[in-house]
């Protein structure tokens, strides 16, 4: 065991980054899971952080009451104010951020609306968005960024009407997300998208409170548990998280479907893409509220730590052949949503989004095919979700 604070230097290894070119997840991963206990590094920032790479142990983290999800705890691994508003912790309402007992006050009110049975009654609702993302880029024509035109607008869409945002706003939206989820972004930058949004929804709830409707604002609004503020941060939280995460997934997948063709209308494909990309691997960050054990590494309170989700995922001792894409596979049982009490909310929502989208897809446009080789594609490595920057495509 090591001193308190003073991790063994012969565990350190530089932390592992996305680079044009390489996989997902870094090479890096496998020979960290292959060594004894725990590797440990620095983020970005210079926090030191422990990495958490096997199946078991990132999903032991992730159920760990010892272990905190708050960014407001010294110690917390923060990569930068990168992936959400500027100071996750000093954002009421971002109950991503929080540890129970407020971090289930939020999710007791969002659950039902984010169940199987009310997923279920959304679809025709989801159909039709995805019809229209359709309708619109066969009217664009041939060829296309499916990214762009296709992957970002239905997530988008779909979370905007939830929220009772107006079509015409979309836009807005999309745009200072992407400042938000982008490493690039000066801090500057994501405050001032951070504020935007806020007011927005600022001037929304207030408008609710006078005329409620059936969105998730005026869900949140009837349940009379929070502030105005805390309602303004769910939402920021729900379409951030309802957007990016979702796109990403759906273009990603279409890239991989257009490159291994025989898996095309496979209902067990989308449980595939999320494991295989797991596009969320840095989001799970944790800091130790106690002295821990995670396999045989003794973490003291206050150290921070990564779980992982990408190298979990990859396990070869819980997936085989976890580098191959096989929808085939008996192994389902990935932690591309998390795991625990912050087990993501839309998770029904991002698999229906999904089958729809690659479903509608393939239907409408059965001559569609990748423009540029799936190897030459630009993937996003500048951001904590992993994507793609943009995905030609010709029909």
């Amino acid at each position: 065991m090591e001193t308190a604070g003073r991790p063994d230097a012969a565990k350190r290894v530089d932390f592992p980054l996305r680079r044009p070119g390489d996989p997902l997840p870094p090479p890096q991963y496998e020979d960290f899971r292959e060594r004894e206990g725990l590797v440990w590094s620095t983020m970005p920032t210079g926090a030191r952080v422990w990495l958490v790479t096997r199946y078991e142990d990132v999903r032991a983290v992730l159920t760990n009451p010892k272990i905190s999800s708050n960014p407001g705890h010294e110690g917390f691994p923060s990569p930068g104010r990168t992936g959400g508003p500027p100071a996750q912790d000093q954002v009421p309402g971002w109950f991503a951020a929080l540890d129970p007992p407020e971090h289930d006050r939020y999710r007791k009110v969002l659950i039902p609306e984010f169940s199987v049975r009310r997923i279920r009654e959304l679809r025709p609702r989801i159909q039709e968005v995805v019809d229209d993302c359709v309708e619109a880029l066969l009217a664009k024509g041939s060829p296309a960024d499916l990214a762009a035109d296709f992957a970002v607008p239905i997530p988008s869409l779909v979370i905007c009407a939830l929220l009772g945002v107006p079509q015409a706003d979309r836009g807005f939206f999309e745009s200072r997300i992407r400042v938000l989820v982008t490493l690039s972004a000066t801090d500057e930058e994501r405050d001032e998208a951070s504020k935007q949004i806020l007011r927005y929804f600022s001037r929304m709830i207030a408008i609710r409170k006078r005329r409620p409707g059936d969105d998730l604002i005026s869900v949140m609004i009837r349940s009379e548990t929070m502030t105005p503020m805390e309602i303004g941060g769910a939402a920021m939280l729900l379409v951030i998280a309802g957007q990016e995460t979702t796109a990403n997934n759906i273009a990603l997948g279409a890239s991989t479907l257009l490159s291994n063709r025989q898996w095309i209308g496979d209902d067990r494909v989308v449980e595939e893409l999320l494991r295989y990309y797991s596009v969320a691997d840095l989001v799970p960050l944790r800091v130790a509220l106690e002295d821990v054990e995670v396999a045989g590494q003794l973490i003291k309170a206050g150290e921070g730590i990564a779980p992982l989700v990408a190298a979990a995922n990859h396990d070869g001792s819980v997936f085989s052949c976890p580098h191959q894409f096989d929808p085939g596979r008996s192994e389902q049982h990935h932690i591309a949503f998390g795991f625990g009490r912050h087990l993501c909310l839309g998770a029904h929502l991002v698999r229906t989004e999904m089958e729809l989208a690659y479903r509608t897809l393939f239907e409408r446009i059965p001559t569609l095919e990748l423009a540029r080789p799936l190897e030459e594609l630009s993937f996003r490595n500048n951001g904590v979700l992993f994507g793609l920057d943009s995905l030609p495509v010709r029909w």
